[in-house]
């Protein structure tokens, strides 16, 4: 278990650099990555703004990325490492994709779908089973996602101020 937890471990982390890289296009920072065999085969960050794309989720993404890698559309064996607990679309393409497993760091306490608000993977009408792992660097998953709220509210804050100046 101790060698999955570092693996899992080293793997999240570059999901995180995909986070960051969501966090300076003013993007929602949520990042993914797909791994096969020791290897990323997939990588996605979130861009529906700066894509004008409504289904750019980093999860989306990354399947696409590793879908093309492969030439095949069905990821088996494949794992998702995604910093944020999945909306229902994304839980949706999960399961479409057919990874293996979805290991994520952060609950998503208002949208998320596999563990948060609702258990979609473990429902039984759905015709395939991903193994889940959730709280894989939790804290260091949930401050990207924080702090990046936090500024915004204290722009938003700093702007009001301003105005009331003017």
């Amino acid at each position: 278990m101790a060698d999955q937890n570092s693996t899992d471990s080293l793997w999240m982390r570059e999901a995180l650099k995909e986070a960051e890289k969501a966090r300076e296009k003013d993007e929602v920072p949520v990042g993914a990555v797909v791994v096969r065999g020791g290897e990323i085969i997939g990588r996605g960050y979130n861009q529906p703004i700066s894509g004008c794309n409504p289904v750019a989720h980093a999860e989306v993404l990354a399947l696409q990325e590793a879908a093309a890698t492969l030439n095949n559309y069905r990821l088996v064996d494949c794992e998702l490492y995604v910093t944020l607990e999945p909306c229902t679309m994304c839980a949706g393409a999960i399961i479409h994709s057919r990874v293996k497993r979805v290991i994520f760091g952060a609950l998503e306490p208002k949208a998320g779908a596999l563990v948060s608000q609702n258990r979609t993977l473990e429902q039984p009408y759905m015709n395939y089973r991903v193994e889940m792992t959730p709280g894989v660097l939790e804290e260091e998953c949930s401050e990207i996602i924080s702090s990046f709220f936090r500024a915004r509210r204290e722009a938003k804050k700093a702007e009001k101020r301003r105005l009331k100046l003017c």
